[in-house]
């Protein structure tokens, strides 16, 4: 019997020499201060995660300085403009800064739109989609964002809650009594809008030429919104066909999203970057493996070991909502290390700034494949995925 006892000593110090885990496998709460209040967070010790440095990523698209979103539920635009200004520099080596909040205007006022033809039937918030955001490019156009902050004179940061708050209280109070004319409803909306945000021009000065926005888009960045296309990963509906997005940020119900397997997406993305293409990519950002402060997002192994990561275990966590859909960014590089591809990851949110890469993120292979629920991207980089598709 002391023998036997001897041998489980020693077979359990030996694991605790050569296991290959860390302290990241214990769970632990701590106290956080999120937006000036104390919060408990689920965490862990992610000192000895092997991530790059920032210098590591030696293939990386074009983009400008990460830009703060604020006290505003836009990410989707500053990801999908972020984009936009990559891609105009990958196709006509022009560096020109876009304007967000161009699109966020009039974003509200399609959604306003769709609220009163629906009867209040639609949902009104802040957040929204890649594909959205181009499509309001196609309707409107867009302009620099020399030309069109949305920033009042004097102020120097976007806050949106009393603008979003007047809005949806103007919006309910019209649902409450019945009051669907749409030319007044939108009218009333801009002029919420131009309270908080300025209003848009219909034309403006852009190096020595007149442009409106649309000519603006077609001239000078040579955008074509049908260029992109976005795509998704879920069981729920058959692979290589198109269908909803099924969260609440696709307030219009697009069924524009071309579902493919996890194999596929993952793969097209990780080939989009590596070949000079930029990705627009949104998921689920709420998770005890994001750490602001270290700059990296993993999944932890208390969580899901990464050789357990497959399309079942990412629907799994669709279907009982511990993914949702919460966050736009811009994967602008990408790096192989220490066994792991890493993505370079631009973030407008406020924990990007937390660590010591002020705006980016180090996004790990295993979070992007169990977490990241769609993408966009230029068509050019997955001409071989799109013959997949019957769209004939």
């Amino acid at each position: 019997m002391k023998q036997f006892r001897f041998f489980l000593i020693v077979v359990f110090s030996a694991g605790l020499l050569f296991n290959p885990l860390t302290a990241q496998d214990k769970a632990f709460y701590k106290k956080k201060v999120v937006w000036g209040k104390e919060k408990t967070v689920l965490t862990a010790d992610f000192s000895k995660v092997k991530k790059p440095a920032l210098e590591d990523f030696k293939t990386r698209v074009f983009h400008f300085d990460p830009v703060h979103q604020d006290t505003t539920g836009t990410c989707w635009a500053f990801s999908t403009i972020s984009f936009l200004e990559s891609d105009i520099y990958r196709m006509n080596k022009q560096k020109i800064k876009l304007s967000e909040m161009f699109v966020v205007y009039w974003e509200y006022v399609e959604k306003a739109r769709r609220f009163v033809r629906e009867k209040g039937d639609s949902k009104f918030g802040e957040g929204s989609e890649s594909n959205s955001a181009i499509a309001r490019i196609k309707q409107y156009g867009i302009v620099p964002y020399d030309v069109y902050s949305g920033l009042l004179p004097g102020q120097e940061r976007y806050t949106h809650w009393k603008l979003f708050r007047e809005m949806r209280e103007y919006l309910n109070f019209i649902k409450e009594k019945g009051y669907w004319d749409e030319k007044i409803v939108l009218t009333t909306i801009k002029q919420i809008l131009n309270k908080y945000m300025g209003e848009p021009p219909e034309t403006f000065e852009y190096q020595g030429k007149t442009y409106t926005p649309i000519t603006f888009r077609d001239e000078v960045c040579k955008l074509n919104p049908d260029d992109y296309v976005e795509f998704m990963s879920t069981i729920k509906h058959p692979f290589y066909t198109k269908a909803e997005f099924e969260v609440p940020d696709n307030w219009w119900h697009s069924k524009d999203y071309r579902n493919i397997p996890l194999n596929d997406f993952y793969k097209a993305i990780k080939n989009a970057i590596k070949n000079g293409y930029s990705v627009a990519i949104g998921g689920d950002v709420s998770e005890p493996g994001k750490y602001g402060e270290g700059d990296i997002a993993i999944i932890v192994p208390w969580d899901l070991p990464s050789k357990s990561i497959n399309q079942s275990s990412r629907e799994f966590r669709i279907y009982n909502h511990t993914t949702t859909d919460d966050h736009g960014v811009h994967i602008v590089g990408y790096t192989h290390k220490n066994g792991h591809d890493w993505f370079l990851i631009k973030d407008s949110a406020s924990s990007s700034r937390e660590g010591k890469y002020k705006g980016y993120y180090f996004f790990r292979d295993d979070f992007v494949k169990l977490k990241m629920l769609s993408f966009m991207v230029h068509k050019d980089a997955v001409k071989d995925l799109l013959k997949k598709f019957d769209e004939n």
